[in-house]
């Protein structure tokens, strides 16, 4: 057989071992299928945009709870403010009872010592015990003034003090004008007397004291 021969059969050989063997998988496994790749990628993207609206409000609902925390948050810090000033106003008006009752038993308490300093034994009465009276009486008033000088001293711990009057022109935010005189040898509207002290608590007017105020009618 010829060269040329040989050639010829060999390409039919070749021919044949095309036509008898089937290229499909090899095509299926060289190269990926498109349709389902599309199929593939879709449905991925859906689950993104699922897990994204998920996420949105996932975000949307926490800020809203931050928000209603924020809210409450003001609304008790405003309340805590309202429920302290109340607090303190309720402490304030309870001191300020407190206060009124201790200064009255300062009244009660400066009455019985001026009395005391005022006091004059009787002469013609009781002349044995006498020197004993006067000896007590006198150790009894030492004893109420250490008292009054020790109730002083607290209501100076709570911040009361008296008002100063006498020698002052009258003031109507601190004192009332029980009585009035006319005294030329001082000025109109001076307080030439004490009736009962008035206080001052951190100050604020306590108590108003009552005086005499000089009053001259000029006609």
């Amino acid at each position: 057989m010829s060269i040329e021969g040989q050639k010829n059969e060999l390409l039919e050989d070749f021919q044949t071992y095309l036509e008898q063997n089937d290229l499909d998988p090899f095509t299926a496994q060289g190269q990926p299928d498109l349709h389902s790749l599309l199929s593939e990628m879709t449905g991925l993207k859906t689950e993104v945009k699922a897990e994204a609206r998920q996420f949105k409000n996932t975000l949307e609902s926490l800020s809203s709870a931050l928000t209603t925390v924020q809210e409450d948050n003001k609304t008790l810090a405003a309340e805590l403010v309202a429920y302290g000033q109340r607090l303190e106003q309720q402490q304030e008006k309870l001191m300020r009872t407190m206060l009124l009752q201790m200064v009255d038993m300062y009244d009660r308490l400066n009455t019985g010592v001026e009395v005391l300093q005022n006091y004059q034994p009787v002469k013609g009465l009781f002349k044995k015990s006498r020197p004993k009276d006067v000896h007590f009486i006198g150790r009894f008033k030492e004893g109420q003034v250490m008292s009054l000088k020790r109730f002083e001293q607290l209501l100076a711990e709570y911040q009361v003090q008296a008002i100063d009057c006498v020698g002052k022109h009258f003031d109507p935010v601190t004192m009332s004008a029980i009585e009035t005189t006319q005294d030329v040898t001082h000025e109109n509207g001076m307080v030439l007397q004490e009736l009962r002290k008035g206080f001052l608590f951190k100050a604020q007017v306590l108590r108003l004291a009552d005086v005499k105020v000089n009053k001259i009618n000029r006609g």
